[in-house]
């Protein structure tokens, strides 16, 4: 026996499914894994019904709710919670990526690149703290041209750390990143902002 009535239930079903669609919003621009606890607190939702939404999205996705299997899932890494396209699409995701996008960098990306390369492994918090801008789609081009992956991801904060491949060293025809230029010279008088992350070269 049971006291809620029908115009509960559904009152239930309504909330938990906007809830649903609430973190999706949220996972779209997710750029790390985000923690049940942060997600919550944005939400302003309970932790337990977090988790559970959470847990409905991943077998929505995963096709074991009646749907269709998606193209990318939810995945509980680091600490957190983030969307990925599925491991049987990288290819085709990375051809496209490829193929689509121009063939020069932007300013922004030459930039963020360089700050990865003397800086790694480095968050994409630090980079944003060195360059004084969101990094956020100029770290998806740049992961999305493979010429940076993610290192780890920080047990503690759940930041990705990300570091550069060896693509960038071919690209740059050179066999390491010890024959990079020293950065102290190229840098205009008074830009410490660098150096005060720990830039060595």
């Amino acid at each position: 026996m049971t006291d809620e009535t029908p115009d509960s239930a559904e009152a239930t079903d309504t909330h938990a499914a906007d809830l649903e669609r609430r973190l999706e919003a949220v996972m779209l621009v997710a750029d790390e894994p985000l923690p049940l606890v942060t997600l919550a607190t944005a939400l302003g939702a309970p932790v337990p019904a977090v988790r559970q939404s959470l847990e409905r999205l991943v077998a929505d996705y995963d096709g074991e709710t009646g749907g269709p299997r998606r193209g990318f899932e939810l995945r509980e890494v680091g600490g957190g919670w983030r969307l990925y396209v599925r491991a049987e699409h990288d290819d085709l995701v990375r051809d496209f990526v490829l193929t689509q996008s121009p063939t020069k960098l932007s300013q922004a990306a030459l930039e963020t690149l360089a700050v990865i390369a003397y800086k790694q492994p480095i968050s994409r918090g630090s980079i944003a703290a060195i360059r004084a801008v969101n990094v956020d789609s100029v770290v998806r081009t740049l992961l999305g041209r493979n010429l940076i992956t993610e290192a780890f991801t920080d047990a503690e904060t759940g930041a990705i750390h990300y570091e550069t491949t060896p693509l960038l060293l071919t690209q740059l025809g050179i066999n390491s990143l010890d024959e990079l230029p020293p950065i102290s010279p190229l840098l205009p008088d008074g830009a410490d902002g660098f150096e005060e992350v720990g830039a060595t070269r």
